[in-house]
């Protein structure tokens, strides 16, 4: 895998992907490859003004692609069973999980969940089971699920799971993130006939790292974040690369992580170890059960 860059990817043509945030960093330059490859891309956006932006820029840079653009809330189960009822329908064959919030005040989602569980995790979870039947109408479909480094510092307080009692915005990040990871590894133990991975892009240069402090109206925080993306980040088009290795390299590992060969900070796509807490026994059940019970969405065997 050394020196993996998006020339490798291989032909797509004929493939079918779905990109969550595709609209701005790590998920614009994912559906920006996929489509330069052959890939048919839906870009799936909450802001309709932004993905018409990413859709037009991604139009101009690959002018013979086939794009469309999907209205996707993550924090809205309403509008994730909207978007899946839509774009559900024919084989789908790459599934990436991208988008995200990161470090917020404590906000809920439309249906009362913690902001970063609910739209990192819950919202994909729901997602990718209620577009479980076009994966599996795909010949070999892949769901990657971008997890993060912080995911090494994450810890599931089940009992007090969306931070009502006691809320840390780094640390629901991490229990988010840790989430993500846990059910990528979970998803390839339950449904054999896809692979699931996941994938993070170590330290890249994305909005993320300014919308916390901007909500919390920390600006000298979001002045020093735009600071260090511009020093000491990588690019949001390398950050993209172990998200598209996972979803396009041949050796791809089920239930493997994927992600930046430098201390997992920055540079090209490997296997990465991931943190010790993500294996624990049990805990994929525990967390796939409650995800369930939350969102209602039940992933049902393949012969029913």
């Amino acid at each position: 895998m050394s020196g993996w860059t998006a020339a490798d990817i291989p032909d797509l043509q004929g493939r079918r992907a779905i990109v969550t945030g595709a609209n701005s960093g790590i998920g614009y330059h994912t559906a920006l490859q996929l489509a330069r490859h052959g890939a048919a891309v839906v870009l799936a956006c909450r802001s309709a003004e932004r993905g018409q932006a990413a859709f037009d820029r991604i139009r101009a840079a690959a002018p013979g692609a086939a794009l469309t653009l999907g209205a996707l809330d993550l924090a809205d189960l309403a509008s994730v069973r909207g978007f899946a009822a839509r774009y559900g329908d024919d084989p789908l064959d790459i599934l990436v999980n991208n988008a995200g919030v990161m470090a917020l005040p404590r906000r809920t989602t439309a249906d009362g969940f913690e902001m970063q569980f609910g739209t990192n995790h819950l919202g994909h979870f729901a997602l990718t089971g209620l577009l479980l039947p076009a994966l599996r109408a795909a010949a070999s479909a892949r769901v990657v699920t971008v997890t993060s480094g912080v995911a090494w510092s994450g810890r599931f307080r089940f009992d007090d799971l969306q931070g009502e009692r006691r809320y840390s915005r780094w640390g629901a990040y991490g229990q988010a993130k840790l989430a993500n990871l846990v059910f990528a590894r979970e998803l390839d133990r339950r449904v054999p006939e896809l692979t699931s991975v996941a994938a993070h892009p170590g330290y890249a240069a994305t909005n993320l790292q300014e919308a916390g402090p901007k909500m919390a109206g920390n600006s000298v925080m979001a002045k020093a974040m735009v600071l260090s993306n511009a020093v000491v980040a990588q690019s949001a088009a390398t950050g993209a690369l172990p998200s598209l290795y996972a979803a396009t390299a041949p050796d791809v590992e089920g239930g493997a992580c994927y992600g930046p060969r430098l201390l997992q900070f920055r540079g090209s796509p490997v296997k990465v170890v991931t943190p010790p807490q993500a294996a624990k026994p049990g805990l994929g059940d525990r967390l796939w059960q409650i995800s369930e019970t939350l969102t209602g969405v039940t992933y049902t065997p393949a012969s029913t």
